[in-house]
C-alpha cells in the first residue's frame, strides 16, 4: 500500500516510525517531512496547505491511504478533496475539522451534544468583549476562536489581563484572521488530561490516556507551548473510566456530527480538565496531538496502517488496537527562546548514542538537515521518548537520553511526568 503522511512535525516522525513498521506498507511520502522522515520515507516538497497539490499528487502517484498529521489541511478541506478523488483519508472532512478550525463552532455542537464544557460567550466586537469581562469578573479564559497554533489560549487571572487578551487577540491582531472572533469562557480549575479515540464514523476505540504539558517552564509556568512533553498512561484517568468517559465526551460529539451528514473518521481528541465537578471538555482536536502522539505510538500495539485505514472506511475494529503495559515519556528539547524568537541552525549531535537503548526513540521535530550535519529549523526540535516498565523508570530512561544529545542553546522541562508520580504516590 501506498501512503501519503501530510506534515512535518514530531508528531509526523513518529507516525512515519509506526507506518513503516506495517507490514502492508510499500511505499512512504511525507509532505513536507522534516529530517527525520526522509529516514522513513520520501520527503516531498509539498507544503500541509496546499490540498489542490497533495490531491494531485496523491492521484499521480497511486495513493491508497492518505494520513493528515497537523490540523490546517483537515480545516481546508483535505479530506474532501481525497474523497473526490476516491482515496481513502485518515481525518475528518472540513466540517466536522470546524471542532479545531473554530473554538465557537466547537463550543455550540457540545452545547448541542450535551457534553459538559464551561459556560461561555463568542465576540466579534472587542468593546462587547470587553464589556462582557467587566460584568463577569476574573478569572476568566480568552480564545481565539481560529487556528493559533495551540498558543491562542489566556487565562487571565485579572479583569485587565482578560482584557489585555481581547485586544492583542482582535486589536493588534497577533494571531492574524484567528482572533477576528474570540471566545470568553469561565475559567476551570482542576488538572488537566488528553482523551483520545479513534473513530470510523460509527464506532470509536478509545486510546491510552496522556498527559501534556503546555507551558514552557517547570511547574506549568511560563508561555504557553505547543506541548513541552507528555506522557501516557495517565493515572489521573484510569483506563476502568476509558468507556464511561468516551460515552461522556466522544460518542455524542460523533452522533451529533452524523446526524448532520458529516461523520467523524479519524482520531478525535478531547482536551479535559478534571474539576470537582467532574470531567470537563476544554477543547478538541482533530488529530493526535503534538508530543502525545509520541508516547502513545511507542506503547500502541498494532498495525498502524491498518488501523488508520479502518478509520477511513468505516471498519474500525476494537481487536485491532493493543497497548503495551510499559509506560512512555516524551521530554521537548527545544531551541532557547521558543515559543518567542528562537535562533536556527544549530546542530544536533548524540541522536545516536541516544537510541543505543533500545527502548529510547529520538521523534524529530524543528531538523533539517544540511549536507551531512542535522541542523535545527524550528522551536520544538526533538522529542526524546522512552519506555519503561512504570512512569519513574519511563522517566529516568528519557532522561538519560535527553543528557546524550547537544545542540546549542537547548532547552527542556525536568518535570515531564511528575504530576503522574505524585499521583501515584498518594495512591
Amino acid at each position: 500500500m501506498r501512503v501519503l503522511l501530510v506534515g512535518s512535525g514530531g508528531r509526523e516522525h513518529a507516525l512515519a516510525v509506526k507506518l513503516r513498521q506495517s507490514p502492508g506498507v510499500t511505499e512512504l511520502f511525507i509532505a513536507p517531512g522534516n529530517g527525520g522522515t526522509a529516514e522513513m520515507g520520501q520527503n516531498v516538497p509539498l507544503a500541509d496547505s496546499d490540498v489542490a497539490g497533495l490531491a494531485a499528487f496523491a492521484r499521480e502517484t497511486g495513493v491508497e491511504l492518505v494520513v493528515a498529521g497537523p490540523e490546517l489541511p483537515l480545516t481546508l478541506g483535505l479530506s474532501d478533496a481525497m474523497a473526490e478523488a476516491g482515496i481513502p483519508c485518515f481525518g475528518p472532512d472540513r466540517f466536522a475539522a470546524g471542532l479545531e478550525g473554530s473554538k465557537a463552532f466547537a463550543k455550540e455542537i457540545m452545547r448541542e451534544a450535551g457534553v459538559p464544557t464551561a459556560d461561555f460567550r463568542a465576540f466579534t466586537d472587542p468593546a462587547a468583549a470587553c464589556a462582557y469581562i467587566e460584568a463577569k469578573g476574573a478569572p476568566l479564559v480568552v480564545k481565539a476562536d481560529g487556528l493559533a497554533a495551540g498558543k491562542g489560549v489566556v487565562v487571565a487571572g485579572t479583569v485587565e489581563e482578560a482584557k489585555a487578551a481581547v485586544a492583542d487577540m482582535m486589536v493588534k491582531k497577533i494571531f492574524g484572521p484567528a482572533g477576528e472572533t474570540v471566545i470568553v469562557e469561565e475559567a476551570l480549575s482542576g488538572e488537566e488530561a488528553s482523551f483520545l479515540a479513534f473513530c470510523d464514523g460509527e464506532r470509536c476505540v478509545p486510546l491510552s490516556a496522556c498527559q501534556d504539558h503546555k507551558a514552557a517552564f517547570d511547574g506549568d509556568t511560563g508561555p504557553n507551548t505547543g506541548g513541552m512533553g507528555a506522557y501516557c498512561p495517565a493515572p489521573i484517568l484510569p483506563e476502568s473510566e476509558y468507556g464511561r468517559m468516551a460515552d461522556r465526551v466522544i460518542v455524542p460529539i460523533m452522533r451529533t456530527l452524523a446526524a448532520k451528514g458529516h461523520p467523524f473518521r479519524g482520531v478525535l481528541y478531547a482536551g479535559l480538565m478534571m474539576t470537582d465537578k467532574g470531567p470537563m471538555v476544554l477543547e478538541y482536536n482533530v488529530r493526535f496531538g503534538d508530543p502525545e502522539c509520541q508516547p502513545l505510538l511507542m506503547r500502541l500495539r498494532g498495525d498502524l496502517a491498518e488501523i488508520l485505514l479502518a478509520c477511513a472506511t468505516g471498519s474500525l475494529n476494537e481487536a485491532m488496537v493493543g497497548w503495551s503495559r510499559q509506560s512512555a515519556v516524551c521530554v521537548v528539547m527545544a531551541a532557547s527562546g521558543y515559543p518567542g524568537n528562537y535562533p536556527k541552525g544549530m546542530e544536533i549531535t548524540g541522536i545516536e548514542a541516544a537510541q543505543a537503548d533500545p527502548e529510547v526513540t529520538v521523534f524529530q521535530a524543528g531538523t533539517r538537515r544540511d549536507g551531512e550535519r542535522l541542523v535545527t529549523s524550528g522551536g520544538r526540535v526533538l522529542g526524546v521518548t522512552a519506555l519503561g516498565a512504570d512512569l519513574a523508570r519511563a522517566k529516568a530512561r528519557a532522561y538519560a537520553a535527553v543528557a546524550k544529545i547537544h545542540f546549542d542553546n537547548a532547552v527542556c522541562r525536568s518535570d515531564i511526568g511528575d504530576k503522574g508520580l505524585r499521583r501515584e504516590a498518594k495512591t
